[in-house]
């Protein structure tokens, strides 16, 4: 079970992969001809057809039920709420490796993508499991309580939790299927990144920095 998420202050500072690791890119509004999106966490922008990002990012065009972007040179079809990412680095040997950079207070957020919805992570060796909200889960349409219930201690006293299989889990050019989550009835501000995904990937830190590598 999860350590209390009240053991980990974020003081609001959200960190994401550098831009030349990858490039994180969610819709967050569509209408004709136009999409706001938000590329590695920073500020909303609204981008208009044929409009180009600096970070790389093109709108070719846009519904009010998707839109089609051009991110890194790849054309990606993106609906209400999903995010993608991009130029994740290759570690040697092949394998798909992000760096993070952790906050002030030592703690390495980042944006991915659970079942191609767009969330923010914050990575949890003391998670068993990819941990978030009631509220989270169904944002991204987990049917979580089809899943295995259980109980968890909170500051809040008892709560249900669920046990669920996420389809998809990435962060950066990182992607893992199969991977375990829990759903916590309570509230939650980001998602926990926890061992059910990170027994799959190496991790090492130097100083401020720490790089995920996929094992298998």
């Amino acid at each position: 079970m999860q350590k209390p998420y009240s053991s980990l202050t974020l003081a609001g500072v959200l960190l994401f992969p550098v831009s030349s690791i990858a490039t994180d890119v969610s819709v967050a509004g569509l209408f004709s001809g136009k999409a706001v999106v938000t590329i590695n966490g920073g500020t909303q922008k609204l981008l208009r057809a044929g409009e180009q990002t600096p970070e790389g990012v093109k709108l070719i065009s846009a519904d009010s039920n998707q839109a089609l972007l051009e991110i890194d040179g790849k054309r990606m079809t993106l609906g209400l709420g999903q995010g993608a990412s991009t130029g994740g680095a290759q570690a040697s040997g092949g394998q798909a490796s992000v760096t993070l950079t952790a906050d002030a207070q030592g703690h390495f957020i980042t944006l991915g993508s659970i079942n191609g919805n767009a969330t923010h992570f914050i990575v949890d060796t003391g998670a068993t499991t990819v941990a978030m909200s009631s509220a989270e889960a169904k944002r991204m349409g987990i049917a979580y309580q089809k899943g295995e219930r259980g109980f968890s201690s909170t500051a809040n006293g008892i709560a249900p939790v669920y046990r669920v299989s996420l389809n998809n889990v990435k962060v950066g050019a990182i992607s893992l299927n199969g991977v375990t989550g829990t759903v916590h009835e309570s509230a939650m501000p980001v998602v926990l990144l926890g061992m059910s995904f990170l027994n799959r990937v190496n991790m090492k830190r130097e100083g401020d920095s720490m790089v995920l590598t996929k094992r298998y």
